[in-house]
Parts: structure tokens; sequence; C-alpha cells
């Protein structure tokens, strides 16, 4: 069973950044795969961004150049800079983890506008 805790959603600034966390337990975390993905209202779940256990990434293409995840498994976290933020990524984001299951944290809101 692993647990997700994200935090750093808010209200920014079109253009702005914001730098999402998400806070794993369990002793494990470096085997799982993690990733971000966003819901927007009236809209399906959609992938933002993946990182293996190894490190390699992915990334949806309206981010990809926008978005940065990484990973410290010393610290069993999961993070993602947002930069150069638009409107359409406004969002309810989650953290998930995969190892022959899945697993969701509640979601952290960001809120892009002027």
């Amino acid at each position: 069973q692993v647990q997700l805790v994200e935090s750093g959603g808010g209200l920014v600034q079109p253009g702005g950044s914001l730098r999402l966390s998400c806070a794993a337990s369990g002793s494990i975390f470096s085997r799982y795969t993690m990733g971000w993905y966003r819901q927007a209202p009236g809209k399906q779940r959609e992938l933002v961004a993946v990182i293996t256990s190894g490190g390699s990434t992915n990334y949806a293409d309206f981010v990809r150049g926008r978005f940065t995840i990484s990973r410290d498994n010393a610290k069993n976290t999961v993070d993602l800079q947002m930069n150069s933020l638009k409107p359409e990524d406004t969002a309810v984001y989650y953290c998930n983890a995969r190892w022959f299951e899945d697993y969701w944290g509640q979601g952290t809101q960001v809120i892009v506008s002027s």
C-alpha cells in the first residue's frame, strides 16, 4: 500500500511558475513509476508526465518544454516544475504511483488566471 500526498498547488498568473510535490509512503518507492496527471472541469483525467524507476521521463505534448518531472528516491518524493503556465493548464493535478497496481493522491488544485 502506498499513500501519496500532493502539495504546491495554487493560483498563478499566466506565464508564471509553480512547483508541485508528491510525498509517498513506503519503503519501495524507488521501484515505482511515478506520474503526474491532471483533470480539468468537464474533462477526463490525462497524463502530464511520468518518470520511471530508472529515471526515464516522458511528457505530454502540451507540456513538453515547459514542465519538468523529477524524483528523489532518498526522500520518497516526486516533483513537477511547471513553467510558462497557461490558463489551459488549470486543473486538479494528481500524483500517481504504479507498480503492478495504481495508487493516487487526493490532488492539488492549480489555477492559472490573471
